[in-house]
């Protein structure tokens, strides 16, 4: 996925927020600011362009010293972005840097 495809369709107002993001941005008090700034200043720290329908990437960012993940998906076709889910990593599934995966981690945080 192309980063700079997802920070344009953000900053153009196209990006659609998929009902089990909201639902865990409600719950864990995670706002629409952050996810966005997450989207425009995070990187990408796992690429699947093989999901479907569109290819999917987890960014990682920070936001007033906290680290974000946000789970996004791209249609090329229409430039728009769809975040999926929205969580803060934490040191039992990811390494101190908050991108590295734990070789025991077993469970997926969604």
């Amino acid at each position: 996925m192309n980063n700079d495809e997802i920070k344009i369709a953000v900053e153009n107002g196209h990006i659609e927020w998929q009902k089990h993001a909201l639902e865990r941005m409600l719950q864990r008090g995670i706002s629409r600011d952050i996810v966005k700034s997450v989207l425009l200043s995070g990187t990408i720290i796992e690429d699947y362009p093989d999901d479907m329908p569109y290819p999917t990437a987890l960014f990682m960012g920070w936001f007033e010293q906290k680290p974000f993940h946000v789970v996004a998906a791209f249609d090329s076709q229409s430039e728009h972005c769809f975040v999926i889910t929205v969580y803060c990593p934490d040191l039992e599934h990811f390494e101190q840097d908050y991108k590295t995966r734990r070789k025991n981690e077993g469970q997926s945080i969604t």
